[in-house]
């Protein structure tokens, strides 16, 4: 076919052909911080205090900006410094502030201290211990919440005492702490392994104990000092034991504990998650999952009645997700407004007392994220893909699901911050030609203030690549969202190499009308290097909805390689393109599209760059895998009890074929080179195990890739070793496509 059947619409272009008297970025500019002066520094917003103010940090320091009239009130001065600098603590430390900021929490060296802002005085709380973990304050700000050695405690700060709440804790049995796989897969890393909530009135907390004495052992070896230290994971691999988990409500009152732990004849084995109190603290909702991932409930569980019932209740037929905490409002009449992709596509629901849904959002597009419900004023807020599905708005809806309006005007994407009540937000907005710039906006959408804009014009000194963003279509139905970096000074006469960027995973999205988050130049680098810089997005990214995703379902791999072949096949149609320099490259779930693709299909892919793969989805975690791929083994297996023993009712689950099918491994005859493989010798996250696994095989096929393993790093590589790996692959490139390498 000829280009214009692919490329539907260019959307914009940064710069035309520069005059030579522009500079070029150099190496440190696009790969180092800093940036040298190219761009301004956007203000340290922390979020809102209520309503009305907000939090901006300057010099280290905090202070409360009024949003009505844009004056600042400094809530700290140089005597907090100086405090700060006497008990050596710095931003690094701070671990909690109670809600008005009078209170900051700092952690070290399993010391407690508590900053009294208003007294100019830090108390050193005598709760020290090895291993206190996320110290955190009670809503009224007279009690400090955290863990120990598995369990949960608090500090009375009026009494000065401490209160053990748990006592069975050990390294298996943890209380208020989070379980690896629930840290990393379902609470988020965000959270510090917190498993643990205060009730809004401050006199209860809603915690998870987990028991993962039956999960199996991943050990990770450090090889420092003499002898090396060996650490032992708990990590549960697919078909594996799921650490056991239950909720529980402690009270500070008489010191109780109210077990949750809920059952369903449905299902054996289930993950509970998400407890949230009522605003009036008299009910606790949370949320429970059968470890298919296809059935999803909210419970509903009357503190005084003691009475537990089902609020919510979602089935799918491929996989369902936690809606977590910011995708669920309870009103004040009990019901729920929760954001689900049951229809496809993810949309915002009102659910009923009885569990009955009305819809009130709609469309073939995505809700992204639930920002604030105002009951008074009628109003919803939100985030929505709607306009374009590399774009993002701010939106208000009314309680019926009426008078949508769009808050947020310029293309591009914007992500917002609502003040508690929705009365203001905060934006941050960029599109793939402007940096970003931050703004204070009303609920109405009118610009009140300009807060902060990256653009310096010294910008404009720079010889930039074109950036444009474009749609790649491949079949009658879809239409894939891509983004290239085109050199300074392209030429449609030269043959230029592409390194594709990948990421893959169900509903990832890599392609957005958005300026780079990270290394906003390393592109532009690459680019003027003469290469060919591009990212692209399946049929199974969030471009597409849950409907697109559900089409990768027990099959990873195989949705991922038809488009990317599909993109391949187009840009050797290109006259600019060499079609014997294509690269691809990817990190995790990316390093894995990466292997797979010159392991499986050198045909098209001849170089690639694949950073902490997963190789064989049998090697990464239970959760994640699970949701997609189902369980891995063989009905006989089972039956026989040769692997992991499970239930005869999950058999049908069993997805062997599609684990096969999927795994990198099983493809090493077919690998004909070009490939650089790293990872982090400590990585928790996906093993360097599954790096060692495909060396092995490729060694003893009698073939050779290119590895870098860095010692000591966990999920990605910083400080020194993150420059080392930076210069590495841009060198990776150079010298594969053009015999050369930096100076």
């Amino acid at each position: 076919m000829k280009k214009k059947l692919f490329i539907l619409f260019i959307l914009f272009s940064l710069s035309v052909v520069p005059s030579f008297s522009k500079k070029a970025i150099t190496y440190d500019q696009a790969f180092k911080r800093g940036n040298d002066g190219i761009l301004n520094t956007l203000p340290t917003i922390r979020g809102w205090l209520d309503d009305r103010f907000y939090l901006e940090m300057k010099d280290k320091l905090f202070y409360k900006v009024d949003a009505r009239t844009g004056k600042s009130y400094p809530m700290q001065d140089s005597g907090h410094a100086d405090l700060m600098m006497k008990y050596k603590l710095t931003p690094t430390n701070q671990e909690d502030a109670s809600g008005d900021y009078s209170k900051i929490l700092f952690l070290k060296d399993g010391l407690v201290y508590c900053m009294d802002v208003k007294a100019k005085k830090i108390i050193e709380f005598k709760i020290s211990g090895e291993h206190i973990e996320n110290p955190v304050f009670s809503p009224d700000g007279n009690y400090i919440a955290y863990t120990r050695e598995g369990n949960l405690y608090y500090y009375d700060m009026g009494k000065a005492l401490e209160y053990r709440l748990t006592d069975d804790g050990s390294s298996d049995i943890l209380n208020g702490y989070a379980s690896w796989v629930y840290y990393e897969e379902i609470l988020g890393r965000g959270g510090k392994y917190r498993a643990f909530w205060w009730s809004p009135d401050s006199k209860r907390i809603a915690f998870l104990r987990f028991d993962q004495t039956k999960v199996p052992v991943f050990p990770i070896f450090n090889a420092e000092k003499t002898y090396g230290e060996l650490e032992q994971q708990r990590y549960p691999k697919p078909g594996y034991p799921n650490p056991t988990v239950k909720i529980g409500i402690a009270a500070l009152g008489d010191r109780s504990i109210e077990w949750l732990d809920h059952k369903d004849p449905s299902a054996d084995e289930y993950y509970l998650s998400f407890p949230m109190f009522s605003k009036n603290s008299a009910t606790l909702y949370f949320q429970w999952l059968n470890r298919g991932q296809n059935h999803l409930k909210i419970l509903r569980y009357d503190l005084t009645a003691k009475t537990l019932e089902t609020a919510y209740d979602e089935q799918q037929s491929t996989w369902v997700e936690f809606p977590g905490f910011e995708d669920l409002f309870v009103l004040s009449d009990g019901k729920l407004v929760i954001r689900s992709s049951r229809s496809g596509w993810d949309h915002l629901y009102i659910v009923d007392k009885k569990g009955a849904l009305r819809a009130l959002t709609s469309g073939s597009w995505s809700v992204s994220r639930l920002h604030v419900v105002n009951e008074k004023l009628n109003q919803i807020y939100f985030s929505a893909r709607k306009e374009d599905s590399t774009e993002l708005d701010c939106y208000s809806i009314d309680l019926s699901g009426k008078k949508m309006k769009r808050l947020t005007r310029d293309k591009g994407f914007h992500m917002v911050l609502m003040s508690k009540n929705g009365s203001f937000f905060l934006d941050r907005y960029s599109n793939v030609t402007t940096p970003f710039r931050y703004s204070l906006y009303n609920n109405r959408g009118r610009l009140m203030r300009k807060l902060g804009d990256m653009y310096k014009k010294e910008l404009d000194d720079y010889a930039l690549a074109t950036v444009e963003l474009f749609r790649i279509k491949i079949t009658e139905d879809f239409e894939l969202p891509a983004v290239w970096y085109l050199p300074h000074d392209f030429d449609k006469s030269n043959k230029y190499p592409v390194v594709i960027n990948v990421y893959g995973g169900p509903g990832s999205t890599s392609v957005y009308n958005v300026f780079p988050f990270r290394s906003p130049f390393s592109n532009h680098f690459l680019a003027n290097q003469g290469i060919i810089v591009l990212s692209v997005d399946h049929r199974g990214s969030g471009h597409f909805g849950k409907k697109g995703m559900d089409l990768m379902y027990r099959q990873l791999g195989k949705l991922e390689m038809e488009d990317f072949i599909a993109v391949v096949k187009y840009l050797r149609e290109l006259p600019f393109v060499n079609s014997d320099k294509i690269g691809i490259t990817g990190g995790s779930y990316g390093g894995y599209v990466t292997a797979l693709a010159l392991t499986k299909h050198p045909e098209y892919f001849k170089y690639g760059i694949a950073d902490f793969s997963v190789v064989d989805w049998k090697l990464y975690d239970s959760v994640y895998t699970e949701r997609y791929m189902d369980l891995p083994l063989k009905e006989e297996d089972i039956k026989n009890q040769t692997a992991v023993v499970i239930s005869e009712k999950d058999m049908k689950e069993c997805n062997f074929k599609g684990y096969e099918e999927s795994s990198v491994l099983n493809y090493i005859d077919k690998y004909q080179g070009g490939l650089r493989i790293t990872h982090g010798t400590m990585d928790d996250n996906v093993h360097c195990q599954n790096t060692i696994q495909y060396i092995d095989r490729i060694l003893n096929a009698g073939k050779t890739v290119e590895l870098m393993l860095y010692p000591g790093e966990r999920h990605g590589f910083r400080s020194k070793k993150r420059d080392q790996y930076n210069k590495a692959s841009v060198n990776f490139w150079l010298k594969n496509f053009f015999g050369k390498t930096l100076e």
